[in-house]
């Protein structure tokens, strides 16, 4: 394969493959008697210039921006979680438990033990099937395939058995006491003087909670000696190990690290969104965090613009079935084609690139 620079393998193979993916969706709406350039004018226009598009992008953003760095700390160890949809959903159980058992006085101290709640029941569900690849061999794909839908059967029976609010016969638990709600971007504009701005919209303060951990997960990998290890066991696991480095303390911290980044996912949706635990909370963003890691090419810049894409989609593919014809399940298409190009077909892209720099002269 031939050589190209480091800057067009960060930032303009993942472009091309979007561009690809768009013009396969373009198709797709032409063959639907459906106008691309409308339908994309639409979703810039009820996503990027209206402050209510804004914050659910911005919303959904923060899901995707904790579930992908989630999957990038498991791909510099050589680790593929597909588990970040269980880890979420415990991450969720444990911001329920902090917030509805423990009586906070605020939401600043709030936020504080519904993190720490959802870190530690997002890492102690991954920490299973960790133990059980470095202990017993069994593939770690497999197993936190297998416990995702462990991780929905238990909450499942929580929601229905145990957890519910008495007298109810919704599947979720009561509303979290007033003095743990997060304050939404619509009441943060409100105290600068734009009661309008933001209005319905669900982003709330976890956003800048997701960005603080883009900085901390970035100095983890890239500045520490522990981060170091990861990304020398991902490049080469017998060097490293030759190197001194365990197997087996790697794939444990790696796993429980990513695990507890997908359980932060739960602070945003239960704590922020819902202020209570229902089921399907997810929405599929454990799933998602796949193909943001990969389009960010698993580095914490990468996966913030990475979630950006992701949420404008979702954000504007709602634009789109409330407005038009075009029937939602089309933006899934869309998520799948973007997901097809930077994932299954890198290497194509990677060829094309690579022969157009050759062309150019780059030797590498």
């Amino acid at each position: 394969m031939k050589p190209i620079p480091r800057w067009a393998d960060v930032a303009l193979i993942p472009l091309v493959s979007v561009a690809f993916a768009a013009i396969c969706a373009a198709l797709l709406l032409l063959a639907i008697n459906e106008k691309p350039i409308e339908a994309l004018m639409l979703m810039i226009d009820g996503t990027l210039f209206r402050s209510s598009g804004w914050g659910f992008m911005l919303y959904y953003t923060t899901n995707f921006i904790f579930t992908g760095l989630a999957v990038s700390v498991a791909f510099h160890a050589a680790l593929f979680n597909i588990g970040g949809e269980g880890q979420a959903m415990l991450g969720g159980l444990g911001v329920a438990l902090v917030c509805l058992f423990i009586p906070w006085p605020h939401w600043t101290l709030a936020i504080l033990g519904a993190t720490a709640g959802a870190m530690l029941f997002g890492a102690m569900w991954a920490a299973i099937p960790a133990y059980l690849q470095a202990k017993r061999g069994s593939h770690i794909v497999i197993t936190t395939i297998m416990f995702n839908f462990i991780a929905a059967a238990l909450l499942n029976y929580l929601l229905v058995n145990t957890l519910k609010k008495p007298g109810s016969m919704d599947p979720a638990t009561d509303s979290f006491p007033v003095a743990t709600h997060l304050p939404t971007f619509q009441d943060m504009s409100a105290l600068l003087g734009f009661e309008k701005m933001f209005r319905g919209s669900p982003a709330n303060v976890s956003f800048f909670l997701a960005l603080i951990a883009c900085v901390l997960v970035w100095f983890l990998i890239w500045r520490t000696r522990l981060g170091f290890q990861i990304r020398a066991f991902g490049k080469s696991p017998t060097a490293a190990n030759y190197a001194g480095i365990s197997p087996t303390w790697i794939i444990m911290i790696a796993m429980v690290i990513s695990g507890a980044l997908a359980g932060m996912m739960a602070v945003n949706t239960t704590q922020g969104e819902a202020e209570r635990l229902i089921l399907n909370f997810t929405e599929g963003a454990g799933f998602l965090g796949i193909a943001v890691a990969l389009m960010g090419r698993s580095h914490p810049f990468g996966v913030l613009v990475a979630a950006l894409l992701f949420g404008f989609l979702f954000q504007g593919g709602a634009e789109l079935g409330f407005w038009t014809s075009i029937p939602r399940e089309l933006i899934l298409v869309i998520q799948a084609l973007v997901i097809l190009f930077v994932g299954a077909l890198d290497n194509m892209v990677r060829m094309l690139v690579g022969q157009i720099f050759a062309s150019l002269g780059y030797k590498g």
